[in-house]
C-alpha cells in the first residue's frame, strides 16, 4: 500500500495544492499505510517541538529587515556605491551588478528580491550602455544567488533549526564562500569583458567614492549591526534580527520617507512568506517523525557501508542529489525533506555540521538559475521580458563557475570554517 503514497501525493500537487499541505496530506496517509496509525496522537507535540524553536523567531524579523529595506529606496543608493568602487573597470558595470548583489545579500538575503530589484535598475542601463539582453540578464540573476549565502540568511536560520547547528557559526560560515563566488563571478565577467569588447564607465558617469559612501551608511548599517554584534557577542541573531527591523525602518524613512502602506505591505509580505515556512516545517516534521519510527536514516547509513562510500564518495553523491533536487524545488522544501534523511549519515562519517550546512545551502542556491523551475530564472525573465529558455542558455557559463566554487568549498572546507575558528566556534559549535 505504501506505492499508492506518492502517487497521491504527485495527483495532490498536481491539482495545485500548496506544497505544505501535499507533504502533510502524504505525510499521514504513510502512517496509515506502514501501520503507524497509533503514533498519529504523538503527530501535533512532534511538530510543536520542531516549530517552538528559539533561532526560527530570527527568520520572520530578518525577512521584515529585507522587505522594510527594499521598499525604502536603498537600490539606488547600494547602486551609486558599486558604481564608485568597480565602475571604471572594463566590464564595469557587469562587476557593478555583482557588487550590488553583495551589498543586497548583507541586508535581504533573498536572491528573488535582489534578482527583481537590480533586473528593474541595471539591465536596462546595462542595455543602453550596450551589453547585450542575455548577458546582462544572465549576469543578473547568476549574481543574485549570492543573497542567501552571505549573512544574514533565511535558509541557514532553516537548517540551524533543523539540525540543531548554530545560527552564528553559520552566519560567520557564510561569509567567505558569499564572497569568493562574487570574486568568480567578477573573473568571469571580466574575461566576457575582454572577448566582448564590453564598455568601461567615463568618469563622469561614475559618483565619487565618499560621497557615494557617506550617501550609503545607513544602508550599510544594517548588514555592520547584524554580523557586528552576533561576531563579538553583543547580540544573540534573533536580537540582531530585531535591532536590523528598527534600523531598517530608519533607513527607508531617511532615503525615502518609508510611507506607512508600505511599512503595512512590508509586514503582509512577512506574514506571508513566515507563514508559509512554518507551514512547511510542520508539514515535514510529521514525515521526519515517520522516517524515525522507521529507521529510515539508519537504513540509508547501511546502504551506504554496503555500497562503499566513503567520506568523500557520500559527500559527491549527496551533492549530486542535492543540484538535481535544487532544479526542481524550493530551496525550504528541498531543505525540509532531504536534510533530516540524508545529513545525520554525512555527520556520522565525520563531516562538520557547520561546512555541510555551508555546502548544502549553496549548492540549493544554485537551483534558482537552474532550469526548469529556477526562481531567480522566473523573476529576471518576467521582469525584462527575455525568453526564459534564452536566459537558461546564457547563464550556463555562471552556472558552471558556480559548481566549480561549490567543488572548491567541498575540497576545502577551512574556507568555511576558518572564521567560526576564529571566533571560537571551531566545528560549528
Amino acid at each position: 500500500m505504501i506505492w499508492l503514497v506518492p502517487i497521491v501525493g504527485l495527483l495532490l500537487l498536481g491539482s495545485g495544492l500548496a506544497i505544505a499541505y501535499v507533504i502533510g496530506a502524504a505525510a499521514v496517509l504513510a502512517f496509515v499505510a506502514t501501520d503507524n496509525t497509533r503514533y498519529l496522537a504523538v503527530l501535533p507535540q512532534q511538530i510543536f517541538s520542531k516549530i517552538d524553536v528559539f533561532a526560527l523567531m530570527a527568520m520572520p524579523l530578518f525577512i521584515l529587515a529585507g522587505e522594510l529595506m527594499n521598499r525604502g529606496g536603498i537600490t539606488r543608493v547600494l547602486i551609486d556605491l558599486a558604481m564608485a568602487m568597480v565602475g571604471r573597470l572594463r566590464g564595469g558595470l557587469g562587476h557593478v551588478n555583482i557588487m550590488t548583489s553583495v551589498f543586497f545579500a548583507g541586508i535581504s538575503g533573498s536572491a528573488v528580491a535582489d534578482a527583481a530589484a537590480v533586473s528593474n535598475t541595471l539591465v536596462p542601463a546595462m542595455r543602453e550602455r550596450g551589453y547585450s539582453l542575455d548577458y546582462a540578464a544572465a549576469v543578473t540573476a547568476a549574481s543574485s544567488i549570492i543573497g542567501p549565502i552571505i549573512p544574514p540568511s533565511i535558509i541557514l536560520i532553516f537548517y540551524g533549526a533543523l539540525m540543531s547547528t548554530s545560527v552564528t557559526a553559520l552566519f560567520i560560515a557564510g561569509i567567505v564562500p558569499g564572497l569568493l563566488l562574487a570574486a568568480a563571478l567578477m573573473v568571469l565577467n571580466a574575461v566576457y569583458a575582454r572577448t566582448q569588447n564590453h564598455p568601461r564607465l567615463e568618469k563622469h558617469e561614475v559618483p565619487a567614492f565618499f560621497p557615494a559612501l557617506l550617501h550609503a551608511l545607513p544602508a550599510l548599517l544594517v548588514p555592520g549591526i547584524i554580523m557586528g554584534g552576533i561576531v563579538f557577542g553583543i547580540m544573540t541573531p534573533t536580537e540582531a534580527a530585531a535591532v536590523a527591523v528598527a534600523v531598517a525602518w530608519l533607513g527607508g524613512r531617511h532615503y525615502e520617507r518609508l510611507a506607512f502602506s508600505e511599512v503595512w505591505q512590508a509586514f503582509r509580505r512577512t506574514a506571508m512568506l513566515s507563514g508559509a515556512i512554518f507551514l512547511l516545517i510542520a508539514a515535514v516534521s510529521a514525515l521526519g517523525h515517520l522516517s524515525a519510527l522507521e529507521r529510515i536514516p539508519e537504513a540509508i547509513s547501511d546502504l551506504v557501508r554496503e555500497m562503499g562510500l566513503g567520506p568523500v564518495g557520500y559527500m559527491i553523491a549527496i551533492n549530486v542529489l542535492f543540484l538535481l533536487a535544487g532544479m526542481i524545488l524550493d530551496i525550504p522544501v528541498a531543505l525540509a525533506l532531504l536534510v533530516p534523511l540524508l545529513a545525520p549519515t554525512a555527520l556520522a562519517q565525520g563531516a562538520d555540521p557547520v561546512h555541510l550546512g555551508i555546502v548544502l545551502c549553496f549548492n540549493l542556491c544554485i537551483g534558482l538559475v537552474s532550469p526548469p523551475l529556477g526562481g531567480c530564472l522566473i523573476m529576471v525573465a518576467t521582469v525584462t521580458g527575455i525568453n526564459y529558455w534564452r536566459l537558461a542558455r546564457a547563464v550556463l557559463p555562471f552556472v558552471a563557475v558556480q559548481i566549480l566554487v561549490l567543488a572548491v568549498l567541498i575540497a576545502l572546507p577551512d574556507l568555511s570554517l576558518a572564521l567560526p575558528r576564529a571566533f571560537g566556534l571551531a566545528g560549528g559549535g
